[in-house]
């Protein structure tokens, strides 16, 4: 959820995603999204284009203060396309092309196989702090035929380069919040303003949206979003900010971008209950979840800003030593 706020790594630090690296997956460095002005005005063109509005104006039709109370599902005025960016077209900022056939799939958050309406449900419950859109819902089947509409020539099991928000080096040490303050009042101050809370598209009614979202706050993801852990955000960060900055021109080093990403999540932000009931196999729970419990030893404090290798190697063992995966 940042259109701005810091950025960038050479290319020989991006990681795409673990079949693309094995070189199991076809890849295709032709592909490119596809243009949704090309699209007939027929019923199907009507929902993508609908879809898209939701993505990039979520605020306006489902936020807190949308016209009908009905449809008031988002808890923020944050729209999808502050963290997928580009409506979900650019690379290594969270993009939605090319994952429609990957649904259904295994959640380890909920222990069971989701769906694509599952996912987005995710989001609107955890970034966006809301409630769950019916699946049936023309909202809902907007997102889908959107998200759908993204994946046009890609092959099923087809890999895409620049999924997620790509890979930099992990520090040795844990990621710094103090150090990271420091960074923010120089690189991010002039967007997201010192507290925080972004800029406004009007004055006054964030009912209009933000030019630039809040980091935290009351208006902001809350903490059991995908943004509100260290290495999704840390290289958001990297990858995507300030604006104006991509993988392929950065401006903030390594270590500016962990220690930048902790300031961001030391600070206040919504709460969402039940987070203890996530990942019910523990082993499964991603390393830098900043809420309990753990299948490990290690403190939440290092769960949240690292250091994340002791973290990891402590599960392998774990892993190894389950019954349940020896087998």
């Amino acid at each position: 959820m940042f259109r701005r706020l810091f950025i960038g790594v050479a290319i020989s630090t991006i990681a795409f995603s673990s079949n693309a690296q094995n070189g199991s997956l076809p890849q295709s460095p032709t592909w490119t999204t596809p243009d949704i002005d090309a699209l007939a005005h027929d019923r199907h063109g009507t929902l993508v284009r609908h879809g898209r509005v939701l993505m990039t104006a979520t605020y306006a039709h489902i936020g807190p203060d949308a016209s009908d109370p009905a449809k008031r599902y988002a808890g923020n005025n944050l729209a999808c396309t502050n963290c997928h960016l580009h409506a979900g077209t650019k690379k290594f900022g969270i993009p939605l092309f090319g994952i429609i056939d990957e649904f259904p799939k295994y959640s380890a958050r909920t222990g069971n196989e989701i769906s694509i309406e599952d996912r987005l449900n995710s989001c609107m419950t955890r970034s966006m702090n809301g409630r769950p859109l019916p699946s049936d819902s023309d909202e809902m089947r907007a997102l889908v035929a959107y998200v759908g509409f993204l994946s046009t020539g890609v092959l099923p099991g087809q890999a895409l380069e620049g999924m997620g928000t790509g890979k930099m080096p992990e520090l040795a040490r844990a990621a710094d919040p103090a150090r990271g303050e420091m960074v923010y009042a120089r690189a991010c101050t002039a967007c997201h303003n010192a507290d925080g809370s972004g800029v406004q598209r009007s004055r006054g009614n964030p009912a209009l949206g933000y030019l630039t979202p809040p980091l935290w706050g009351n208006d902001s993801f809350n903490d059991g979003a995908g943004m509100a852990r260290l290495i999704n955000f840390a290289n958001f960060v990297h990858f995507n900010m300030p604006h104006g900055a991509d993988y392929l021109n950065p401006q903030l080093t390594l270590d500016d971008s962990w220690d930048v990403a902790a300031y961001v999540l030391s600070q206040a932000r919504p709460s969402k209950a039940d987070l203890d009931r996530d990942f019910p196999d523990l082993l499964e729970k991603p390393i830098d979840a900043p809420y309990g419990p753990y299948a490990d030893t290690f403190p939440a404090l290092q769960h949240k800003y690292g250091p994340f290798q002791p973290i990891r190697e402590a599960l392998m063992r774990l892993r190894a030593q389950s019954p349940q995966r020896t087998k």
